[in-house]
């Protein structure tokens, strides 16, 4: 059987973190669903950046969009070109969210990164886009900052499906909890229809491997050689252990009376979703991130290449709830080292801001440069 076709029997949903208009076009995106089970497609500044400045596909486009309002600004221009995107693979997605009662089918769009630490403008981009969007497939996604906690209460409340993103200390996961359940009490308060809310949370994997791995391989230099195999028994546990711990909270949180009150009138349990899956360090299998992640009510989107090897050779079995004490005794063994778990998951929430910010400057950098070489010649023609 397909790998990706047999996740789903262990309750775990494969989404693509990846989206082009090629793909769309060709029939790629349809084909997936159709022969490998896709249940979804996530979106962010990276993805649309190398999509949109590393391909031809969006030029004609552009120009169409210049010919019926040359005015437009590069942050305007994008998002009607990633909305176009963002429609047609939601309508692609559709049957699958009609199939699943509104818990898969589901396409992300993530607001503006330069807002990340500002709430209510947040809030009114993200009404914005999914007014403009309008398909009851669509989430929004909203970085898991301080700020953005009361976005997703905000959200939740107005009947927006969430996709929270940036997520990598299980401490915030919590906090991202009760902004969700808030939102859902808030919700429901208003006569909004909980069975039609979803979201779930994004909670990154590799990127924790690497910052950890890199510090331990600092401390090898200088620890003396009776450390040394404490410090390699850490290396390649902390990504895998944090994510174990993670879903402890959400079966532990979404198992309570005051979610279960909620569960009664309709609502959903924000699911956990495993992000950044693909391997960076080539002395890991590089399906490592899947295999040891498979377990009920998640979901684990997954770039192309690891998507590939996956199909290619995963093996599937039940590992989410397997080893929680082996997890936990690994992160202690990695704070006695002196390493300080809570510093490494700031520091990366911090530079996951960074690098989705940097992502799109480049992007409207590129959009500007791209209508600056159309002729009014070249636009019309279009």
């Amino acid at each position: 059987m397909n790998p990706l076709v047999e996740l789903q029997n262990f309750g775990q949903s494969p989404w693509y973190d990846n989206i082009q208009r090629s793909m769309l076009r060709s029939g790629e995106l349809e084909r997936m669903i159709r022969e490998d089970g896709l249940k979804g497609v996530t979106s962010n500044p990276t993805i649309f950046e190398k999509a949109i400045n590393g391909s031809k596909d969006y030029d004609d486009a552009l120009a169409h969009l210049l010919e019926h309002n040359p005015k437009q600004n590069s942050r305007d221009l994008f998002f009607s070109l990633a909305i176009e995107d963002i429609q047609q693979a939601a309508d692609l997605l559709r049957p699958v969210y009609d199939q699943t009662g509104g818990s898969d089918g589901m396409i992300s769009l993530e607001v503006s990164p330069d807002l990340a630490h500002d709430t209510p403008s947040t809030v009114a981009e993200a009404r914005r886009l999914a007014a403009r969007v309008n398909r009851p497939n669509l989430m929004i996604k909203v970085p898991a900052t301080k700020e953005g906690l009361p976005v997703i209460t905000a959200l939740i409340a107005d009947g927006i499906n969430v996709n929270v993103t940036l997520l990598f200390s299980v401490a915030r996961y919590e906090e991202v909890i009760e902004a969700y359940i808030a939102g859902l009490e808030l919700a429901h308060k208003n006569g909004k229809p909980l069975h039609k809310i979803a979201s779930v949370a994004s909670f990154f994997v590799s990127r924790v491997d690497t910052l950890i791995d890199k510090l331990l391989d600092e401390k090898l230099k200088t620890a003396p050689p009776a450390q040394h195999v404490r410090i390699k028994n850490a290396q390649g546990k902390a990504a895998i252990a944090n994510a174990k711990l993670a879903y402890q909270s959400y079966e532990r949180y979404f198992s309570t009376p005051r979610f279960e009150q909620l569960r009664k009138a309709g609502a959903h349990a924000q699911r956990l979703l495993w992000a950044s899956t693909g391997v960076k360090n080539p002395a890991y299998s590089d399906v490592m991130y899947i295999e040891m992640l498979i377990g009920p009510d998640t979901v684990n989107t997954i770039p192309p290449a690891t998507y590939k090897a996956f199909k290619e050779h995963g093996k599937v079995r039940s590992t989410l709830k397997d080893g929680v004490d082996e997890a936990r005794a690994s992160l202690d063994l990695i704070q006695s080292l002196g390493i300080s778990i809570d510093a490494v998951t700031l520091q990366l929430e911090d530079e996951g801001v960074e690098s989705f910010l940097g992502s799109f400057k480049t992007l409207l950098t590129a959009i500007d440069s791209k209508v600056a070489a159309m002729t009014p010649q070249k636009r019309a023609s279009a």
